[in-house]
């Protein structure tokens, strides 16, 4: 064995049977967060859908309240 400088030569080994098993480690994978919405679109067509309801009572009784005034006011006369 002469010291000659040089790296000494290594021949690749493959099994002949069996596994050949190679690890790797992998590290955590990350994505893009995902905008969840505040608040489901069926949540958000009940509460229109409430909305809608609630302005049509209050036209109702706004109506009805003005049919009232006007049944209770005696009609105008003298306006010639």
């Amino acid at each position: 064995m002469a010291a000659t400088g040089s790296s000494p030569t290594f021949s690749e080994v493959l099994p002949k049977h069996g596994l050949l098993h190679e690890e790797s480690i992998r590290g955590p994978v990350l994505c893009k967060p995902k905008l969840m919405p505040l608040k489901s679109i069926t949540l958000s067509k009940l509460e229109k859908m409430q909305r809608e309801a609630q302005e049509e009572i209050r036209k109702q009784e706004a109506e009805q309240q003005l049919m009232e005034r006007s049944d209770v006011l005696p009609p105008a006369e003298g306006f010639n």
